[in-house]
C-alpha cells in the first residue's frame, strides 16, 4: 500500500491543489462534518484515487480492530501489558469497561464523585489561588484546558508551575496570597524529581508565612504512602490507574484544577464533548470519520509525501498552548523507531510539531511556510465566534485573515502577478528582481477544523480528535503509541550528575564534553 501511494505521489508532477476546485462539489467532497464542527482537508493534493489508497492502508493495518480493542479493554500497551483506557474517564453513562474481567467504572464514577466534592467545596471557601504543580502530562492538559475555557471561569484562579527551575515557582507564588492559596501536587508515582523539588518548596514558602500546611495541598496520585509522607490525608489524594498514560490523564483527577475554575458542570460538559468524539470514532465509516481522515492526511504529507513538520495554527487565542500540548501528545506518542514486535521501523515516524496561535505567528514564521524551501503542511482552528460581542470586529479580523492563509498557501502569486504589482515603481532587471522577491510558490496544503464556539463540550471534542488521530497513526505505522522509553535515559544521567554539579567528585567517568560544561558551572 505504501508502494502504491508512494507511486500516486510522484505522478502528482506539478498538479496545483488550486486546479482542483474545478471540481464544484470538492469542499463537501473532501471534508467531514461532525454535530456542529467541520475538518476541510479539500485544499490538499489527496483526490479520490488517494483517499481510497490512503483508506486501504487503515483498513489492512486493522484500525477498526484494534480501536475495538482499545475500547474494549484489552492490553493494547504491548510493551507495558497495559490497557489504554483514558477514553473510560470520559465514560458519563457508566456502561461497563472490562480490564482483567473487572468493570472499572464505577470506581471512576466514584472518583469523579470525590472530585466534584472537594472542587465544590475548594471553590466555596476563600481560597483564591489554586496553584498545579506538575510536568508533562500533569501540567500540559490541565494549563491548556484551563487556558481554553477562560471565559467560564467562575473559581478561584489557576497558576501552574512545571519547570524545576526556580524562576517558574517564584514567579508564580509573587502573585499568590499564602493565606488564601491551594496547591494541587499532580505526580502519579509521588516522585517526580521536578514535581516534588517544587511542592517541598511550596510547603516552605507557606511555612515562611507562618501558614500552616494542613489543607492546602491536594495529591493527584497513585502512591497514598508517599502523599501520606508528604503530610495529605488520604481523602484529598485521587488516584488514577495504569491505563490512564499521562498525556491522556486531563480527563480525570489531573484534570481537577480545570475543575476548580470551571465547575463540575462545566467539567462534565469537556467530559461529555470527549465522550461524543468518542462515539463518532467508534461509529462512523472511515471515510466520514474525522479522526481517521485527519491521522490519513497527516500520513499523505509525512510519511507519502516526506514533509518533516506539522504547524498548528489554532486562530483562537485562547487555544495558545494546544501546539505544546499536542508535541508531547503526538511527538512523545509516535516519536519511535522500533516496531511492536521489536524490528525496526521502516520509513518516519511521527513528524514534528510545532505553531503558535493566529495572527501572532503570521508575524513571526508565515514568511518560511510561504516561501520558504520546505514545505509545512498547516492545521488551522477557528472558531466562527468568539466570546467578546464588544469585539466582534476583532473576530472578524481573526476569521478573515485565518481564511485568508490558508487561500495564500494554496494559491501563491506567480510571477507575472508579482512584475505586475511592482509596475511602475520599477523598470529592466530590477523589475524582474524585485518581482521575483514577491513570488509565492503556493500549492501549499493545509486542513481547517472550524467549529461554532470554543465551549467545553467543543474543547473536549478537540483534544479527543487529537488523540484518537495518535491512536490511527500508531496502528498504520504498527508503533506503540502509549510508552515512552525515550525520556527514561536522559532523568536517569540527570539524577547521576546532581551530586557532581554540587561538586562531588566522579566526573572523571564522563564525557569531555560534559567534563567542561561542568567545570565552567562550577567555576562560576
Amino acid at each position: 500500500m505504501w508502494n502504491d501511494l508512494k507511486t500516486r505521489a510522484a505522478a502528482l508532477g506539478d498538479r496545483r491543489i488550486e486546479d482542483l476546485f474545478q471540481d464544484p462539489d470538492r469542499a463537501a467532497a473532501f471534508s467531514v462534518r461532525f454535530g456542529d464542527m467541520l475538518f476541510d482537508y479539500s485544499k490538499t493534493q489527496l483526490d479520490d484515487a488517494i483517499r481510497r489508497a490512503l483508506l486501504g492502508l487503515a483498513e489492512n493495518a486493522g484500525v477498526t480492530a484494534q480501536r475495538d480493542a482499545m475500547f474494549t479493554g484489552e492490553k493494547v500497551n504491548e510493551t507495558e501489558g497495559r490497557a489504554v483506557l483514558h477514553t473510560a474517564l470520559r465514560n458519563l453513562s457508566g456502561e461497563p469497561v472490562f480490564v482483567d474481567g473487572h468493570d472499572v467504572m464505577p470506581a471512576v464514577l466514584e472518583t469523579l464523585s470525590r472530585m466534584e466534592a472537594l472542587a465544590q467545596d475548594i471553590r466555596d471557601s476563600e481560597i483564591t489561588d489554586v496553584v498545579n504543580i506538575g510536568i508533562g502530562g500533569s501540567d500540559l492538559g490541565p494549563v491548556m484546558a484551563a487556558r481554553a475555557l477562560a471565559p467560564y471561569h467562575d473559581g478561584p484562579r489557576c497558576h501552574f508551575i512545571s519547570n524545576v527551575d526556580g524562576a517558574d515557582l517564584a514567579d508564580t507564588l509573587a502573585r499568590c496570597d499564602p493565606a488564601y492559596t491551594l496547591f494541587v501536587v499532580a505526580s502519579k508515582t509521588f516522585t517526580t524529581i521536578e514535581t516534588m523539588t517544587n511542592a517541598a518548596s511550596a510547603k516552605a514558602w507557606l511555612a515562611q508565612h507562618a501558614v500552616p500546611d494542613a489543607g492546602r495541598f491536594v495529591a493527584l496520585s497513585s502512591n497514598l504512602a508517599k502523599a501520606a509522607e508528604f503530610g495529605i490525608p488520604s481523602e484529598r489524594v485521587f488516584g488514577f490507574e495504569d491505563w490512564v498514560g499521562g498525556r491522556y490523564s486531563v480527563w480525570g483527577p489531573i484534570g481537577l484544577s480545570v475543575m476548580i475554575a470551571i465547575g463540575p458542570d462545566g467539567f462534565r460538559e469537556f467530559l461529555r464533548g470527549g465522550a461524543d468524539m468518542d462515539a463518532h470514532f467508534r461509529n462512523a465509516p472511515l471515510a466520514e470519520n474525522m479522526p481517521v481522515m485527519l491521522a490519513l492526511v497527516g500520513m499523505w504529507h509525512h510519511q507519502v509525501l516526506g514533509h518533516g513538520t506539522r504547524a498548528v495554527l489554532p486562530y483562537d487565542n485562547r487555544l495558545a498552548r494546544l501546539p505544546a500540548y499536542l508535541q508531547q501528545l503526538e511527538m512523545e506518542s509516535n516519536g519511535k523507531g522500533v516496531v511492536m514486535g521489536g524490528g525496526d521501523l521502516e520509513g518516519p515516524s511521527g513528524p514534528v510539531v510545532w505553531g503558535e496561535p493566529g495572527t501572532n505567528g503570521q508575524h513571526a514564521f508565515y514568511q518560511l511556510i510561504h516561501q520558504g524551501t520546505a514545505v509545512v503542511p498547516c492545521e488551522f482552528l477557528l472558531a466562527a465566534q468568539g466570546h467578546e460581542p464588544d469585539l466582534a470586529h476583532h473576530h472578524t479580523l481573526l476569521v478573515a485573515n485565518c481564511l485568508a492563509q490558508s487561500e495564500a498557501l494554496m494559491r501563491g502569486r506567480s510571477l507575472e502577478e508579482a512584475r505586475a504589482k511592482v509596475a511602475g515603481k520599477f523598470e529592466g532587471d530590477e523589475l524582474e528582481r524585485q518581482a521575483r522577491h514577491r513570488v509565492f510558490p503556493g500549492n501549499r496544503p493545509s486542513t481547517t477544523l472550524v467549529y461554532p464556539k470554543l465551549d467545553p463540550a467543543t474543547l473536549g471534542r478537540i483534544v479527543a480528535l487529537y488523540e484518537h488521530r495518535v491512536f490511527v497513526e500508531g496502528v498504520i505505522l504498527g508503533i506503540n503509541s502509549y510508552d515512552q522509553w525515550g525520556v527514561e535515559l536522559g532523568k536517569e544521567l540527570a539524577t547521576a550528575l546532581g551530586p557532581m554539579v554540587e561538586g562531588v567528585e566522579g566526573s572523571d567517568t564522563k564525557d569531555g564534553s560534559t567534563r567542561a560544561l561542568l567545570a565552567f558551572v562550577h567555576a562560576h
